[in-house]
């Protein structure tokens, strides 16, 4: 049997109040979150080496987040000269092809809910990553932008600190 040419781990990794939101909006930055959910996000994305995001997300945090390569889903032509933050359409498959191909291992997919969609009905995602913030907001912004269906395995249970919980839920293909 064939196997993949290509051994790329992408994981999902979010921030959600305690009744399943994302944002309230789709301006809002994650300025809502905890040191905790912060210093867990650099960390592991640090680790991954990548991160990918649509452009809505990029302009919320402003700037290419430093130590890691930067991939911005967007229709729009990569501005001369720039290769961080790398702009993309390509499809998800594609993409993740291309980075293994730069010699990348691991991707963190990092937002907003119609790119984690976009991943996730792919069926590339091997990992979610979910902080769970003390905080509610009523409605705003899931974390898919469209029925989403896929059973998990929790795989860990952690406390990033007295208020924050990480769960970390394996995808069964």
């Amino acid at each position: 049997s064939y196997s993949f040419l290509f051994v790329m781990k992408t994981f999902i990794i979010a921030a959600l109040t305690a009744d399943g939101f994302i944002a309230e909006n789709s301006d809002q930055a994650a300025t809502w979150t905890s040191r905790a959910d912060k210093k867990f996000f650099v960390e592991r994305t640090k680790q991954a080496g990548v991160i990918v995001m649509g452009h809505k997300t990029y302009e919320t945090i402003g700037k290419p987040l430093p130590d890691r390569l930067n991939v911005v889903y967007t229709h729009e032509a990569q501005p001369r000269g720039t290769t961080n933050p790398m702009f993309t359409a390509l499809p998800p498959a594609k993409l993740l092809s291309h980075l293994a191909q730069q010699g990348y291992q691991e991707v963190a997919i990092v937002g907003g809910a119609s790119i984690y969609t976009m991943f996730m009905k792919a069926g590339l995602v091997d990992v979610l990553y979910l902080t769970i913030e003390p905080k509610l907001f009523g409605r705003g912004i899931s974390l898919f932008a469209e029925k989403i269906e896929a059973n998990l395995e929790l795989r860990e249970v952690r406390k990033l600190d007295e208020q924050v919980i990480l769960l970390i839920y394996e995808v069964k293909q």
